[in-house]
C-alpha cells in the first residue's frame, strides 16, 4: 500500500482517545512539548473508554464469588461477563477455558506448569523471553531464526518430523515479533504442528492490540496476551484454550477459590477436591478491575473496527518506514525483509551511535518516548545485529565506530491512539540527530543514559 492510498484509508479513522494524550513534558533545551508516546510494545496507554468504565465501576467494587451482598454479586457478574466478552473477542471454541492471569508471562508459565509428563516443547530462538524461558521441566528444542515465513514452517516441519506423534508436544510461537513487528504465519505453523501430533500456544501479546485474533480461524490450541499491551494497563492477562491439560494439572496456585472441598484426614493431613473450571488456576481474590478493563478494551477495539484500525496503522508504518529509509545511517531490523507484513513495531540502529544515547536524546530534546536495549529477546537481537548483545558502555560516546556492528537497538512502537504528529516528530528528530548531533551532553546513571545536569 502506498502512502497516498493509505492516507486516504486512514482519513476515516482518527486516533482512539487514550490517557496522556495531552500530557506535556519539559525539554532540556527549554520549553515543553506534548509527549509522544512511542513505546506501545512495552505498555500501551489506557484507552479513555477503559478508564471511564473502570472509574464508573469503582464505587461498586466488591469481593468476587463468595459474597452475599449486592456489590459482591455485582462484581461477580461483572467478572464472569468479562470472561465471556474476552472469549468472544478471541473467537474461542465452546469448550475452551479462559483463565485470567497477571500477564502473558504468567499465562505461559501457567501453561508450562500444566504440561503432561515428557512433553516436548518447540520454540524459535526469535521469541520473547516469556516464550523461551518457562519450559524448564520440559524437553525443549530451540529452533533457528527463519529468513522468511515459508522457512519458518519448513524449519518446524523438519524439527517435528522425527518425533513420536503419540507423545505430547507443544509449539510456542509469536503472532507478531516484539522486536521487528513482523507478523508470523501462525495458521500455517499450527497446521504443521497438528499434522505431527503437536499442540500450539500463540503468544498474541503484540498481535491482539493490532489485528483480530481468532482461536478458531488460526486453529491454535491456546492463546495468551496481556492487558497492559491492549490499552488496559491494570495488571491482568489471559490464557485461553483447550481445557484437558489444564484440568489434569495441579492448580497453578493452591488456595481459596481453586478448591471445591477441603477436609482434614484422620492422620492429620488434608484432602482437597479442586475445581475443574478456570477457577482451578485462579486461586485467591481475582483482579476484577484488570479483567473488566481487558473486556472494556476488547469491546472498544471491536466497535472501532479492526479493518479501519489496521488501515490507519499501515499508513503510520509507511510514514515511519519511508522516513527512516531516507536516512542512510539508519538500518531497520528485519528477519523476513522490509516488505513483510508487520504491526506498529519497528527497531533500528544508527551507524556510529550508542542506542541508549540516541534514545535519551529523543526523549530529552524532542519529548519522544521510545525503548532501547535488547527487548527481552536476546537471541533474536544476536541474529539481527550479527553480534553478541551486551550492556553498552558510557552513553556519551558512540557504541561503535561508523561501519561497526551495534550492540543493541532502538524500538519505536505505536497503535490505535497514536496521532500523525508523533511519528512525524520521530522521523524529523532522527534526521536532525543524525545530521547535527545531540544538542546536550549525556552521562550514564544507574545503567541508563540521562542528560547531564
Amino acid at each position: 500500500m502506498s502512502v497516498s492510498t493509505a492516507a486516504a484509508d486512514q482519513s476515516v479513522c482518527t486516533p482512539l482517545p487514550v490517557l496522556g494524550r495531552d500530557v506535556t513534558v519539559p525539554l532540556v533545551t527549554g520549553g515543553k512539548v506534548t509527549y509522544a508516546a512511542l513505546d506501545y510494545a512495552a505498555s500501551a496507554p489506557a484507552l479513555q473508554r477503559v478508564w471511564d468504565d473502570v472509574a464508573a465501576y469503582a464505587p461498586y467494587y466488591g469481593s468476587v464469588h463468595r459474597g452475599a451482598g449486592y456489590l459482591s454479586q455485582l462484581s461477580t457478574d461483572l467478572f464472569e461477563n468479562a470472561r465471556r466478552t474476552v472469549a468472544e473477542f478471541l473467537d474461542c471454541r465452546a469448550d475452551d477455558q479462559l483463565i485470567f492471569t497477571r500477564s502473558t508471562t504468567d499465562s505461559l508459565n501457567l501453561l508450562a506448569a500444566a504440561l503432561p509428563a515428557d512433553c516436548q516443547v518447540f520454540v524459535f530462538e526469535t521469541e520473547h523471553h516469556a516464550c523461551l524461558l518457562p519450559w524448564r521441566d520440559a524437553q525443549v528444542t530451540c529452533l533457528d531464526a527463519p529468513s522468511s515465513p515459508r522457512r519458518a514452517v519448513e524449519t518446524l516441519e523438519r524439527a517435528l518430523a522425527g518425533r513420536d506423534p503419540h507423545g505430547p508436544a507443544l509449539v510456542c510461537v509469536t503472532g507478531a515479533s516484539n522486536v521487528t513487528g513482523e507478523v508470523w504465519p501462525v495458521r500455517e505453523l499450527a497446521a504443521a504442528a497438528h499434522a505431527h501430533g503437536a499442540r500450539v500456544v500463540l503468544d498474541a501479546a503484540q498481535l491482539a492490540p493490532h489485528h483480530p485474533v481468532s482461536v478458531r480461524d488460526l486453529d491454535v490450541d491456546w492463546v495468551a496476551f496481556s492487558g497492559h499491551k491492549l490499552y488496559a494497563p491494570f495488571g491482568s492477562g489471559v490464557l485461553a484454550g483447550r481445557a484437558d491439560w489444564l484440568r489434569a494439572a495441579e492448580p497453578y496456585l493452591a488456595g481459596g477459590g481453586a478448591s471445591r472441598k477441603v477436609s482434614r484426614r484422620a492422620d492429620g493431613g488434608v484432602d482437597v477436591d479442586w475445581h475443574e473450571t478456570a477457577a482451578r488456576h485462579e486461586a485467591g481474590s481475582p483482579n476484577v478491575v484488570g479483567a473488566y478493563a481487558i473486556a472494556s478494551a476488547c469491546k472498544a477495539l471491536t466497535q472501532a473496527g479492526f479493518d479501519t484500525l489496521v488501515a490507519r496503522e499501515r499508513y503510520l508504518i509507511e510514514k515511519v518506514s519511508q522516513g527512516l529509509a531516507g536516512v542512510p545511517e539508519v538500518r531497520t531490523l528485519s528477519l523476513f525483509g522490509d516488505d513483510a507484513p508487520r504491526v506498529g513495531v519497528l527497531s533500528f540502529v544508527v551507524d556510529g551511535w550508542n542506542s541508549s544515547h540516541f534514545a535519551a536524546a529523543l526523549s530529552a530534546e524532542y519529548g519522544i518516548g521510545v525503548r532501547d536495549g535488547l527487548f527481552c529477546a536476546h537471541p533474536l537481537l544476536r541474529t539481527l545485529l550479527g553480534t553478541d548483545p551486551q550492556t553498552q558502555g558510557e552513553c556519551g560516546a558512540p557504541e561503535a565506530a561508523p561501519g561497526e556492528k551495534s550492540l543493541n537497538a532502538i524500538r519505536v512502537s505505536f497503535g490505535a491512539g497514536t496521532p500523525d504528529e508523533h511519528v512525524e516528530r520521530l522521523v524529523n528528530a532522527v534526521q536532525e540527530l543524525v545530521r547535527d548531533g545531540a544538542q546536550w551532553q549525556y552521562r550514564t546513571e544507574d545503567g541508563r543514559c540521562v542528560p547531564a545536569v
